[in-house]
C-alpha cells in the first residue's frame, strides 16, 4: 500500500463495527471453516408444502440445457458435465453457478435438475459453493425445487440431507464480518431451512427467528425499504422474505405465531416500499447496485404477497421513504423519484453510488432521465463509471466525486445528505455537502406539475466549478440550440429542457448498464459553469 492510500483506508475502517472487525481478524488468523455434516439422524423433508407457488427464476437466467447457461449476462457451454470450478466469467458468476436459481428454468427436465444437483453432491464437496453467501441462497432454490411437486425426478432424501449439512456449515461460518444482506441472506436461510427440513438441528435453525426480526427491524426500518438503497436488493430480500412466510404458512407452528406476525409486518412495509421504487414501465428504478432481470418485478411479488394475504403498506407520509432518503412526485404524466441519501449503511455502503441528488424521471412509460444501472462488480472502469457522480443526474463540485470511492465496494469520505422539505403536492428539497468540498452546501429543489419539472439549484459558497449531468433514457437523441434541447419521444411528443443560463451544454455519450453483462451507450447532457450561486433547470412538453 503506498503512503498516500492509508489516510482513504483509515476513513474507510472508522466506521466499521467491532463484529466485522474481529469477523475479520478471525478470518485471517484461523483456518477456513471446513464443510461439516449435520448432526444426529439424515435431516428429511418436514411435509411443510407451500400455499402458494413459488414465482419463477430470475429472468436474467437463460438456458439451452444444463451444459449451457447464461447468468448476469454472461453464457458458458460445457463438453460433457458442469465444472463447478468455473471461474473464467469471475466471482459473480461463479457464486450465480452455485446459488442454482437457474436448476428451476423450466427448459430443464425434471431428470436434468436431478443430475445437476447430484452431480454438485458428488463432486463439489469443498470450494466457492460452501462459502456462506451461495449456501444461503442455495437454501432457497433446492428448498424451492424439493417443495414443488414435479420439479426433480427423484432423490429428495438425499437432496434434504445434502442441504442439511450445507445449512449446518452455514451455521458455523455467518457472515458477521460483512454483515448487510450477506448475514440477513443467512439468517433468512437457516430459518427456511429450519421449517423446510426435519432433523436434529432444524429446531436449532428455526430459533434463528428471533435474531432474524431483530436483524430485521434495523436493515428494514419504519419506511419499509431495505437500508442499503438498492431497490434491486429490496426485491430479491423480499421475495425469500415472501418464500419463508409461503413455507411456514402451513408449518405446524414449526415458527412462534408472535415471529410469523413479525415477519408478515416486515413484508407489507418492504410491498410498500417496493411500489414507490417501481416505475410506471413496471420496473424498478436503478438507484445504487441495480439492474433489471436480477430480481423479480414489482408487479409479480406484489402478486405473491397478495397470494399470501398480504397486504402492501405505503411509507408514512406517502412518497417518501424517510430513513432512506428518496422521494415521489406524480402529475400525470410525469413521475419523479428522487435520492438524497449519503452512502448506508454506514458499516457496509459496497452498494452506494455518488447519486446524491440524483433522480429518475418518466413522462408516461418511458425513462427521460435514468440512472446508470450496474455491470459488475470487478475492479476497473466499468465500475468506476457506474458509481461516478458523473453517470448520474447531479452536480460535481470542483471536479470532486462525491464520496470517496475506491476498489469495488469501498467507500472512505463520504457526503453529508438530506432531504429538508416534501410536499406530496409536488415539491422535494434536499441538501448535500460533498466529502472533499464540505465548504459548498447544494440545495436542490424539485417542483413538479402537470405542466412539467422545474429544478433550482442553489449553491451558498458559489462553486468555483460545478458540473452538471443529464443523462438521458436509451435511444433518446437530444437537438441541443440556444440552451434549449429538444427530445422526440416515442409517443410523439418532444420534451423541451430548458438548461440554465450562463452554462454552455453539449451532447456527449456515457455509460449505460441496465443489466449485468451489460455495457451500452446513451446520450448525456453535460455543461460546467463557474462562480454559480443560484440556476434553474425546467422540463416541459411541447
Amino acid at each position: 500500500m503506498r503512503p498516500q492510500e492509508i489516510p482513504r483506508l483509515l476513513r474507510t475502517l472508522g466506521y466499521l463495527r467491532r463484529s466485522q472487525w474481529t469477523g475479520q481478524l478471525r478470518r485471517a488468523l484461523l483456518p477456513a471453516s471446513k464443510p461439516r455434516h449435520a448432526n444426529g439422524r439424515k435431516a428429511r423433508l418436514s411435509g411443510t408444502m407451500p400455499t402458494t407457488p413459488f414465482l419463477a427464476p430470475a429472468a436474467h437466467i437463460r438456458t439451452q440445457g444444463p451444459l449451457a447457461l447464461e447468468l448476469v449476462g454472461r453464457e458458458v457451454r460445457w463438453q460433457a458435465e458442469i465444472d463447478w470450478e468455473t471461474h473464467t466469467e469471475g466471482p459473480l458468476w461463479a457464486y450465480h453457478l452455485h446459488q442454482f436459481d437457474w436448476v428451476r428454468h423450466p427448459a430443464l427436465t425434471p431428470e436434468e435438475r436431478q443430475h445437476a444437483m447430484q452431480a454438485w453432491c458428488t463432486t463439489h464437496t469443498e470450494g466457492v459453493g460452501w462459502a456462506p453467501f451461495p449456501i444461503s441462497l442455495r437454501t432457497f432454490a433446492w428448498g424451492k425445487a424439493l417443495a414443488t411437486p414435479g420439479v426433480l425426478a427423484a432423490g429428495h432424501e438425499v437432496f434434504a440431507a445434502s442441504l442439511a449439512d450445507q445449512l449446518a456449515t452455514l451455521s458455523d461460518c455467518q457472515e458477521t464480518h460483512i454483515l448487510a444482506n450477506h448475514y440477513l441472506w443467512n439468517l433468512l436461510a437457516l430459518v427456511f431451512g429450519g421449517v423446510l427440513l426435519d432433523g436434529a438441528e432444524s429446531e436449532r435453525w428455526r430459533g434463528q427467528v428471533d435474531r432474524l426480526l431483530g436483524e430485521l427491524r434495523e436493515q428494514v426500518p419504519a419506511d419499509g425499504a431495505h437500508f442499503e438503497r438498492s431497490p434491486s436488493y429490496h426485491a430479491l430480500l423480499l421475495e425469500n422474505l415472501l418464500d419463508l412466510l409461503n413455507i411456514a404458512a402451513d408449518g405446524e407452528g414449526r415458527l412462534p405465531a408472535a415471529s410469523l406476525r413479525g415477519l408478515r409486518d416486515v413484508a407489507e412495509r418492504m410491498l410498500g416500499a417496493l411500489a414507490l421504487f417501481a416505475l410506471p414501465d413496471g420496473e424498478i428504478a436503478l438507484f445504487g447496485d441495480s439492474a433489471f432481470e436480477i430480481a423479480s418485478t414489482p408487479a409479480s411479488l406484489q402478486a405473491y404477497g397478495e397470494a399470501l394475504g398480504l397486504g402492501c403498506r405505503a411509507p408514512e407520509p406517502a412518497g417518501r421513504l424517510l430513513q432512506a432518503g428518496f422521494a415521489r412526485l406524480d402529475a400525470d404524466p410525469f413521475t419523479l423519484i428522487v435520492s438524497a441519501s449519503p452512502p448506508a449503511p454506514s458499516f457496509q455502503p459496497g452498494h452506494a453510488h455518488c447519486d446524491a441528488l440524483h433522480f429518475e424521471l418518466c413522462v408516461g412509460t418511458e425513462r427521460v432521465i435514468t440512472d446508470t444501472g450496474v455491470c459488475e462488480y470487478v475492479p476497473g472502469a466499468l465500475r468506476d463509471a457506474a458509481r461516478a457522480t458523473a453517470s448520474h443526474a447531479t452536480v460535481a463540485i470542483e471536479g470532486h466525486e462525491q464520496a470517496e470511492l475506491w476498489a469495488a465496494h469501498r467507500i472512505g469520505g463520504r457526503p453529508d445528505v438530506a432531504i429538508t422539505r416534501y410536499e406530496p403536492a409536488g415539491l422535494v428539497e434536499a441538501v448535500c455537502a460533498g466529502w472533499r468540498t464540505p465548504e459548498v452546501l447544494h440545495t436542490r429543489r424539485f417542483e413538479l406539475e402537470p405542466a412539467g419539472l422545474t429544478i433550482r439549484d442553489h449553491f451558498d459558497r458559489p462553486a468555483h466549478e460545478a458540473c452538471f449531468h443529464l443523462p438521458l433514457g436509451p435511444g433518446l437523441e437530444p437537438q441541443l440550440k440556444h440552451g434549449i434541447a429538444r427530445i422526440p419521444l416515442a409517443s410523439g411528443r418532444t420534451l423541451e429542457i430548458t438548461l440554465p443560463e450562463g452554462i454552455e451544454f453539449r451532447v456527449e455519450y456515457g455509460p449505460y448498464f441496465p443489466r449485468f453483462g451489460s455495457a451500452g451507450k446513451r446520450a448525456f447532457l453535460r455543461g460546467t459553469g463557474h462562480d454559480l450561486a443560484e440556476v434553474r433547470t425546467t422540463f416541459r412538453l411541447s
